[in-house]
Order: C-alpha cells, then sequence, then structure tokens
C-alpha cells in the first residue's frame, strides 16, 4: 500500500501525527484491533478516539472503512489526514463521480488505505458487492450510539450496519462513540457483532469544561452577558426550533455578534456553506437545532450554549461535548423554563405509538431535569446519570457560589394545595397567580379568588415560585400532565408532602440579575502571558497565517494547526525546523508544509 512506512503503533504517533505518548486508554484500544478483536470504544470528546482506529490499518497495511454520519464531518476528517500525508479519501453524495470514482479506485488498487462514507453508501447492494471482490480488514463506525433505538440520535440508516459481521465475517468491527449510557453499549454490540466485543468505557468526566444553569428570565439578556467575555471565540447556541434558530442568530447579529443559523430547514447547500464558515472563518457563533455538530471535528470551540432544555442527558451531554475538544478551558451554560419541560413532554408523547420508548424518554428527561434543579455538584449529578462517581469538581455554578438550601415544606403544601383545589388541571402560570392573590379574568371567571389558598403567597415573586415549581416537579412530587396541556398533577410522593409527612428540602428560589457573572472568565482560564503584550501580538500574527494557508488550501483553520500548538509557538518560540518539530502536534509531513512560514513569523523575518 502506497503512502506510509510504520512498523508500530508508537513510531507512526511520533513521525506521522506529531505526539509524544499516547492519551490514557488509546494504546489498549489499538492493540486489540491490531489483534483482530472487535471492539466497542465509549470515550468522552477530546480523548482521541480517531486515533485508535487510523493507526491499526496503517500499522498492518490493511483497508478500513469508516463510517461516517455527516458528509462535512467526512471531509473534515480526510483533510486533517491528507495533510499529514496519510493516504485517505471519501465517497459521498456532494462529491462528483469522478472524485467518487477515483476514491474507489485509489482504494481498490490499495493506494490509500482509509475510505469514509455514510451508513447509506455503504449498505447499498452496490457498495457492499464491490467490497466484498476486495480485502477490506476493518470497518469502524463511528458515532456508534446512532445504531441504537435506547440512544440519544437514533438513525434508521444506521441500523442496516447490523449486517456488516455476517457479510464480512473475517473483518474487524471497531464501534466509537462518547455518548452511551449501559442499556445504549448493550444494544450497539449486540446489533454489530452478536455480542462478540470488547467494551472500553474510559469515563465520561470532561474537567476542561464549566457547567452552569440558569433559570430562564429573559434568554436574551442572559445570552449576552454568557458571550460578553467571548468576542474571539467560537461557539454554538442549541435552540429548540428552526424559528429560534433563526431568532438568535439574527439577534446576535444585530450585537455585533459573527453569528449564523444551521437547520434541517435549510436547503443542503445552505447548511454546507454555513458549516464551512464556522470551520473556517475566525470567532463564528453557530446558532443551531440539534441537526449541527454531530462528530464535528473542530477542536477550539470554546463554549456551547443552551437557550432551550436539551431532550435528555445523553444529548445534553454529547452536545456540550463538542466544546473544548482540544483540551483548553471551555464554558457550558443552560437556560429553561417550564414552557421548555411542556415542549418535550409533547415532543415525546408526540412521536409514534412505541409506549415503551416514550417512557424510557420520559425518564431520561426527568434525569436531565433533576440535574439542571441539582443543589450540590452539577458534574457529580451528570457522571452519577453514567454510573460514574467522582468527587466535588470546584468547576461548576454550584461549586463555585453553592446555592442555600431552605426548608420548603410549608411552601410546598400552599402549592399543592393550590394545583389541588383547582382540580389538578391547570399549568404553572395559573398556579402562581393563585398563589400571589391575582384577579385576572381568568381566575375571577373559575372562582379560584375563593379558594382558601388565593393569595397566600402574595409575598414570593414570579421568578421565586416559577423555580420552586421547577423543583417540585423535579423532586417528583409534581407531574407535568402533557395531555391536559401542562397542566400539574399531585404523584403519590406529593400528596404524602401535602399531608404533612414527609418533608421538602431544596435551593433558595433566587432572582439573579442576568448580568450575575461567576468565577473566572474563559480568557482568565488560560494563562494570561499568551495574551499579554507582545504574546498576544505574536499569537494574532500566527492565527492570520494559520487562516491564510487555510483559506488557501479551501480547509478549516484547524487542519493546518489547532490553537494548542499555536500557543506552545508563542511560548517556547522555536528558532528553527528542529525545534518546530519538537512541538506537541507537529511531525514531518506538517514541518515540511508549514514550518518555514511559521518561523518566518515568529522569527519576523
Amino acid at each position: 500500500m502506497a503512502g506510509l512506512k510504520a512498523t508500530s503503533p508508537t513510531q507512526l504517533l511520533n513521525s506521522t501525527f506529531g505526539f509524544e505518548s499516547f492519551k490514557p486508554g488509546q494504546r489498549q484500544i489499538i492493540d486489540h484491533l491490531l489483534n483482530k478483536t472487535h471492539v466497542l470504544a465509549v470515550m468522552p470528546t477530546g480523548s482521541g478516539k480517531s486515533l485508535c482506529y487510523q493507526i491499526p490499518p496503517l500499522v498492518l497495511n490493511e483497508r478500513a472503512v469508516v463510517v461516517s454520519p455527516l458528509m462535512a464531518l467526512m471531509d473534515d476528517q480526510v483533510a486533517v489526514l491528507q495533510d499529514l500525508g496519510i493516504p485517505a479519501d471519501r465517497i459521498h453524495s456532494n462529491r462528483s463521480y469522478e472524485d467518487n470514482s477515483d476514491a474507489w479506485n485509489q482504494f481498490k488498487s490499495r493506494q490509500s488505505s482509509l475510505l469514509y462514507m455514510s451508513p447509506e453508501m455503504l449498505m447499498s447492494q452496490k457498495m457492499l458487492s464491490a467490497l466484498q471482490r476486495v480485502e477490506t480488514g476493518m470497518f469502524v463506525i463511528d458515532e456508534a450510539h446512532c445504531i441504537s433505538k435506547w440512544g440519544a440520535n437514533f438513525r434508521p440508516d444506521y441500523e442496516a450496519l447490523s449486517k456488516l459481521n455476517e457479510i464480512f465475517p473475517q473483518a474487524v468491527i471497531a464501534a466509537f462513540t462518547a455518548t452511551a449510557d449501559t442499556a445504549t453499549q448493550q444494544d450497539i454490540v449486540q446489533k454489530l457483532t452478536k455480542n462478540n466485543a470488547v467494551r472500553f468505557v474510559q469515563g465520561f468526566d470532561r474537567p476542561n469544561l464549566r457547567l452552569t444553569v440558569k433559570p430562564k428570565l429573559n434568554w436574551k439578556t442572559q445570552l449576552l452577558a454568557f458571550l460578553d467575555d467571548k468576542k474571539q471565540c467560537s461557539g454554538i447556541v442549541y435552540c429548540l426550533s428552526r424559528k429560534q434558530t433563526e431568532e438568535v442568530a439574527t439577534f446576535l447579529q444585530s450585537k455585533g455578534y459573527n453569528s449564523i443559523a444551521y437547520h434541517a430547514g435549510l436547503d443542503s447547500e445552505t447548511r454546507s456553506k454555513h458549516q464551512d464558515r464556522f470551520m473556517t472563518d475566525p470567532y463564528v457563533i453557530m446558532a443551531a437545532t440539534i441537526a449541527f455538530g454531530m462528530g464535528i471535528d473542530k477542536p477550539d470551540i470554546r463554549f456551547v450554549a443552551h437557550v432551550s432544555l436539551p431532550g435528555s442527558m445523553e444529548a445534553y451531554y454529547q452536545e456540550i461535548g463538542r466544546a473544548g475538544r482540544d483540551g483548553e478551558p471551555a464554558e457550558t451554560l443552560l437556560i429553561y423554563g417550564l414552557n421548555d419541560l411542556f415542549q418535550r413532554r409533547r415532543f415525546i408523547e408526540d412521536d409514534g405509538e412505541d409506549q415503551g420508548y416514550k417512557l424510557r424518554e420520559h425518564k431520561r428527561l426527568d434525569s436531565l431535569l433533576a440535574y439542571c434543579e441539582a443543589s450540590s455538584c452539577r458534574r457529580i449529578a451528570l457522571l452519577h446519570y453514567f454510573n460514574e462517581r467522582i468527587s466535588p469538581c470546584g468547576n461548576c455554578d454550584n461549586c463555585i457560589d453553592p446555592p442555600e438550601l431552605i426548608d420548603g415544606s410549608e411552601l410546598a403544601k400552599m402549592t399543592l394545595s393550590a394545583i389541588y383545589r383547582t382540580g389538578q388541571f391547570f399549568g404553572a402560570a395559573h398556579i402562581i397567580d393563585v398563589l400571589r392573590g391575582s384577579r385576572s379574568e381568568k381566575i375571577i371567571e373559575r372562582g379560584h379568588d375563593q379558594i382558601k389558598t388565593f393569595g397566600i403567597g402574595s409575598k414570593y415573586s414570579k421568578p421565586y415560585l416559577q423555580s420552586f415549581i421547577r423543583q417540585l416537579i423535579a423532586a417528583g412530587h409534581i407531574v407535568l400532565n402533557i395531555k391536559k396541556y401542562g397542566g400539574l398533577e399531585i404523584s403519590e410522593s406529593g400528596f404524602k408532602l401535602l399531608k404533612g409527612t414527609t418533608r421538602f428540602q431544596c435551593k433558595q428560589p433566587s432572582e439573579p440579575t442576568p448580568k450575575q457573572k461567576i468565577g473566572r472568565t474563559l480568557k482568565e482560564s488560560i494563562p494570561t502571558h499568551i495574551y499579554s503584550g507582545e504574546n498576544a501580538e505574536l499569537l494574532s500574527r500566527l492565527k492570520q497565517k494559520r487562516l491564510t494557508l487555510a483559506q488557501d488550501q479551501g480547509v478549516p483553520a484547524f487542519v493546518v494547526f489547532v490553537d494548542t500548538v499555536l500557543y506552545q509557538m508563542v511560548e517556547r518560540k522555536p528558532r528553527n525546523r528542529d525545534e518546530f518539530l519538537n512541538l506537541v502536534g507537529v511531525g514531518p509531513a506538517k514541518l515540511e508544509k508549514y514550518g518555514d512560514s511559521f518561523l518566518s513569523v515568529i522569527n519576523n523575518s
């Protein structure tokens, strides 16, 4: 096979990829694949899963097919490999017939090692027949959770991949994902390998991500406060609907941010153009639905914000995992309110007739709600969902600014009584109006101004009571009835609380100002000397050089070098090619292609 000559994984890692040593877990997975063992690897984003499946076929001088969910992702991954001098290509519908034919012929004639394609393309009868005529050593399933109906992003096209093990019994199946709870892992292994795979679950902790959750007061003001120190950062703002996506993008543009929208309602050409801008231009904010970002290969996303509630803990974990893949500090923000919860419940109820599936999804949403209303370390709550135990992280809002805990039993009884006396039919807004003594037409018309609990909570503000009701829902004392359009009902535990046989401890409901900020800013989290004086000027020049080189090649800037390599250039200021080669992330191919260009910037020549 043309291209690389390497006798060991370590030699390839050093000489081609430019890294000194493997990250935890990588070498074990590589060794199993070299020994022809099926593998499922659950690895947090940023832990280097791509190297785990790219290295074995290169060492064994074999072909490998990589299944990837998105065309743009394939383009980016192949661009990175080709830039390193690794023989790789892709086949997808956005490429010309000639380009796809050339990619296949290179793979068929053993001139390339890695061939990327979508599950739809791979499982077509024509492609399967063609692959049966050539020797393929490994099939890699990236974003493998998509094959499972238990997972956060089930895709029917992925399900057909369960036939690969029968069609190609001699090939190794390597499945990778960052998002899979125990049930999803079992489903993946059963479908892809008939339970014949070694599982590597590396852990889900991403300590470089700061976790923050806020009650929704005014999302525009809250989002602007969050973005205030991030004007020179790329990030994603996730939205619940296409309409909200457009609204967020337009709003941020009006405030001077380089923001664009991405959702399934845009035509494929526009979506592709917007994704290219996000990957290539500096400091772009993508306002997006979950249609954007699966497996996105951009390491320097500095923040992910949600202006509405995600669909589940898995979905939330996957979406925030797109930030800080380079290991540098990144921030997350989730803003949510009861309307978001109602919308999510309704989406679940409207999704087909499978009652078992609906029950699982409601339980997953319950877990996310409990996370949002957690009074202790958020990272403990998040990782507990994935059966992982850690100590308090010190890098979430609850650790940095611990909430005050109170006995909310009396207010809980007032609230539950108002729900009961109004017939367990009305939503939170109406119950709050009853508690606060509002004489609205709706309340007077129904006689709710005559009930015992009318006005009993007049000293509490609406935001206070909204927060309190969310906590009662998160604790399972109140249930949102979707069939009653979000009406609040009292659960079995809620009736115990109403009767006074149990107590309710909760967070002191707060009324934070949207401008309230906690902890260090994102820029302060990276060593200050990188951003000061001559270093700041050098970093700016290096980023401009990187952007120019990337635009000349038509690839995203990170394909040239990720930010962490630029930081090393600023700190170590290599004077010659030998010193430049010693930077982590620089191998011989990168040195030949870019060394002189960046050395001239560093040495002002």
